[in-house]
């Protein structure tokens, strides 16, 4: 048997590309030839090849195929549909396209090309479904892939990494400055809920005279610049604009800085197939308020305060009450750190993705 992992951009701190790289040295480690094919690397150590070469190499009845789907790619459908040995999918989700109407015609377009392929990897009788969280696996089933194939396994993150990683000093000493600290970890898109973030910040900005601060830690893309300045203009508006830090990407250190010297890590995204800073900051130990959309009840489970309701005023009440409740703090820390070891660290997730390839190994 070979083993060939298909993704069509690997960068090594991207959660899909950790996930594909972790399944990677999980094979190699089980005694069997891997190789990662792609369109395109960036920061990784491990050789890839390209994605055309992949039946030269792995196309045989007895080899394994994983597919990282997380965009529309005809490549990948071609290949998987001529592949003859055992064939796996890996759903990440894709974002729908309404959340980028009006704000980028590129991601509203490549969002509706990606999810048009559901239903045609659905349907292509592969051997075996997997994906990130039983969300994710309802969006296959639903498109007419066979629940009986169908298996959930989290994937493989660096969250070991990071809390291993030394704090950056500099940023702990910026931010213990006696604010209360909310934090958002994530890429400033639409679906990710910035926008009632903010509202809810700002309602407790206005009830409480205190000092406080919102960390938007994620990536800004040039490309949903109309997202990003709506955002900023709102900031403008509540007046919170000096309560506001805007940290564009980070290193592992900044990271584990950000989430140490937070009192909250508050999630209002409206659209998530997992969300690794979940578990992130279940690890690190910052207690976590998030509203229950998508995938997120299912990663969070009793490890925070979870909402349906949208109304800031609920969650700026939520984040008082966490500040001034210690037992509630140490509650949520313990619950946090019991979830992220007993169900989502990567020795965990080892065992059951070799489980749901036990068929083929």
């Amino acid at each position: 048997m070979k083993a060939a992992i298909l993704i069509p951009v690997l960068t090594s701190k991207d959660a899909v590309g950790a996930d594909a790289l972790a399944m990677a040295r999980i094979l190699d480690a089980s005694g069997i030839e891997t190789r990662v094919f792609c369109l395109s690397a960036a920061d990784v150590e491990r050789k890839f090849w390209p994605a055309e070469q992949l039946l030269d190499f792995a196309g045989g009845p007895d080899d394994l195929v994983i597919y990282h789907y997380s965009t529309g790619w005809p490549l990948a459908v071609d290949l998987l549909r001529r592949a003859r040995g055992y064939r796996v999918v890996k759903y990440h989700n894709i974002t729908p396209p309404q959340f980028f109407a009006g704000l980028s015609s590129d991601y509203e377009a490549a969002c509706t090309k990606g999810r048009r392929e559901i239903a045609t990897i659905a349907g292509l009788g592969l051997e075996r479904y997997l994906a990130d969280s039983a969300y994710n696996l309802r969006e296959l089933i639903d498109a007419g892939a066979p629940a009986e194939r169908g298996g959930v396994v989290a994937p493989f993150h660096r969250v070991e990494h990071i809390v291993a990683a030394e704090a950056d000093t500099g940023l702990i000493d910026e931010l213990t400055d006696g604010s209360r600290n909310f934090l958002m970890v994530g890429r400033i898109a639409p679906n990710k809920g910035h926008a009632d973030l903010i509202e809810a910040f700002g309602a407790y900005a206005r009830a409480h005279a205190e000092p406080c601060r919102l960390i938007l830690l994620g990536k800004i893309d040039p490309r949903l610049s109309r997202y990003t300045e709506g955002l900023k203009k709102r900031i403008e508006e509540l007046e919170i604009d000096d309560c506001v830090l805007w940290l564009n990407g980070a290193s592992e250190a900044e990271l584990k800085a950000a989430y140490v010297a937070s009192h909250a890590f508050m999630l209002l995204s409206q659209h998530e197939g997992f969300c690794v800073p979940l578990i992130e900051a279940m690890a690190v130990g910052t207690p976590i308020i998030a509203r229950a959309t998508s995938a997120v009840p299912e990663t969070l489970g009793d490890a925070g305060l979870v909402w349906e309701d949208s109304n800031p005023w609920l969650y700026a009440a939520s984040a008082a009450r966490v500040f001034a409740d210690a037992a509630l703090r140490t509650h949520l820390r313990d619950s946090g750190f019991t979830r992220y070891r007993e169900v989502f660290a990567n020795d965990v997730l080892e065992s059951r993705f070799l489980a749901e390839l036990g068929a083929c190994l």
